[in-house]
């Protein structure tokens, strides 16, 4: 079997069904493999990912033949969620991207490293989180050379074990890291 090669390119408004069918698949994935909780079948809401789509947040990772087979948002800048750690700590306060709402339809190998390898090239620093449940993402997460650093809070209030990447100089594609 031949592993197709991912890209990742920026979503457009017209891409939100297929994201859309992304997240469902997702969802439907997290809660058959014990993760009800995390995202449920209501999130990301649509509206979460309009948003990420007019910021120029949100990104889709297409198979070679240009079909949507996942989506992430790489976010620039301080995440305010990220603000306060408990049981550790950042191990550093550079600036830094987070990877946000990374999901794969289930049908192609390879897209969470896909989108990292985009995040990597837009900071040397990377934090990313997960629900304790979600084990196959803290799996990859770990993997991926990632650091547990601690628990934050997201805005409902509910804990999410989070991680950093720190590259070594040179490793960000020469671009600096970004400032917030």
């Amino acid at each position: 079997m031949c592993i197709q090669k991912l890209h990742v390119r920026q979503a457009g408004a017209a891409d939100l069904p297929a994201i859309m069918d992304v997240y469902h698949a997702a969802q439907e994935m997290m809660i058959r493999t014990g993760n009800p909780t995390q995202w449920g079948r209501r999130n990301p809401p649509e509206e979460r990912v309009r948003e990420d789509i007019r910021q120029g947040a949100c990104h889709v990772v297409t198979d070679g033949g240009g079909r949507i087979c996942g989506v992430f948002a790489c976010v620039l800048g301080e995440d305010k969620t990220y603000r306060v750690i408990e049981d550790g700590s950042w191990p550093n306060d550079e600036p830094y991207a987070t990877i946000h709402r990374i999901a794969g339809d289930g049908t192609e190998h390879g897209v969470f490293q896909t989108a990292l390898e985009f995040c990597k090239k837009q900071s040397r620093n990377i934090r990313i989180d997960t629900h304790r449940d979600n084990k196959i993402m803290q799996s990859l997460i770990e993997r991926n050379g990632f650091l547990r650093c601690g628990i934050i809070h997201i805005a409902d209030g509910t804990e999410r074990i989070a991680y950093q990447l720190v590259q070594a100089a040179g490793n960000d594609g020469g671009k600096p890291a970004p400032h917030s």
